[in-house]
């Protein structure tokens, strides 16, 4: 929750769900918010990393979309921008690692006027790259439509957003046109083999809920986006990852102004899962910000919560050492990650 949400409602603060940043201090004295709470019955309190498995990166605020369920707040006024030399300071930090992916991410990082520059860095590294597109920017201007080719060259892992198999609740979510204008990128992206069985290029899709409830079984909606979008536009894809919508920024707003912020953090302290908070995706990933700020996973670095003091903050200093040895700092929004089958940016955890 940004502060001047908090200053706007102050009540929430001492409800059962206040949002209190558990640090490796607080974890080791007796005042522990309910989140940590759970964690130390589930016998994960400090929570630890496992390893470096993925290196997340936001090179950018900037984004050709307002999407109303936003976590970052992006959109096409967003000024904050990752430099090269910022860029050329994570790449110092790969390869010190045998960190296997890269994990590009905005906004639409895309837009980064030195994108491009950093994928063909990462793959002379030999590393594998995901690259979180929107799939609108691919036919937004002209200087992105050869971006699948790009992608096929590098062997770029795409994953993009698509709400849903209709454009009725894809547009009213994402903007006006959004899910006719993501079927065209699909389309492009089908073309050059992305999704297509045999063709060793990934195209995954991510969906998550458009109002107040939890995402049904991955495997299910999988099934039934795959029979809806190749039938009726004869699209193929990969994966369908589900992701639950976190109490963060946009939806944060969404869920305060509509009066849901209440039943909606119940349903996800109810569905508290051990085994989905034993797979949290922070346990294994670094995330990066725009300014090379460094943070236990994209929604800390939204909310401001850098990782434990002690470990390096930015990523000019990076250690591996002392990354691997910091207590993860967890929150409220943590639920959302817990919740059900759990939830990452690979999807569900369990």
């Amino acid at each position: 929750m940004t502060k001047s949400l908090l200053a706007r409602h102050a009540p929430l603060a001492n409800t059962a769900y206040q949002l209190t940043v558990l640090t490796q201090a607080e974890a080791e004295g007796a005042h522990l918010p309910a989140f940590a709470h759970k964690l130390r019955e589930s016998g994960l309190l400090p929570l630890r990393p496992t390893g470096l498995g993925v290196m997340q990166i936001n090179v950018g605020k900037m984004c050709n979309q307002t999407c109303k369920h936003c976590h970052v707040d992006a959109g096409p006024d967003r000024t904050e921008i990752m430099t090269r030399e910022t860029m050329q300071l994570c790449l110092d930090a790969l390869a010190l690692t045998d960190i296997p992916v890269v994990d590009l991410t905005g906004g639409a990082p895309e837009m980064n006027p030195d994108f491009r520059w950093l994928v063909e860095q990462i793959s002379a590294l030999g590393r594998e790259t995901i690259v979180r597109c929107n799939l609108t920017i691919i036919v937004a201007n002209p200087k992105y439509h050869e971006l699948p080719e790009f992608f096929a060259r590098h062997r770029v892992r795409v994953v993009s957003s698509l709400p849903h198999f209709s454009a009725g609740r894809t547009d009213a979510q994402r903007g006006d046109g959004v899910f006719g204008r993501s079927i065209r990128a699909l389309k492009m992206l089908n073309a050059v083999g992305y999704g297509v069985e045999g063709s060793g290029l990934t195209l995954d899709l991510v969906y998550n809920p458009s109002g107040a409830f939890m995402p049904g079984s991955q495997v299910g909606l999988e099934r039934e986006f795959k029979q809806r979008l190749g039938r009726e536009h004869g699209i193929e894809f990969n994966n369908l990852l589900t992701i639950t919508n976190l109490p963060v920024s946009r939806f944060l707003e969404y869920l305060l102004e509509s009066g849901n912020y209440e039943s909606y953090m119940q349903k996800l302290i109810a569905a508290y899962n051990p085994a989905a908070a034993a797979n949290v995706m922070c346990r294994s990933t670094l995330s990066i910000g725009w300014d090379g700020q460094l943070y236990d996973c994209d929604f800390n670095q939204q909310l401001d919560l850098l990782v434990a003091p002690g470990a390096p903050q930015h990523i000019r200093d990076f250690n591996a050492t002392r990354l691997l040895e910091r207590a993860i700092v967890v929150n409220q929004h943590c639920y959302g990650c817990t919740a059900g089958a759990g939830s990452s940016c690979g999807g569900a955890t369990t």
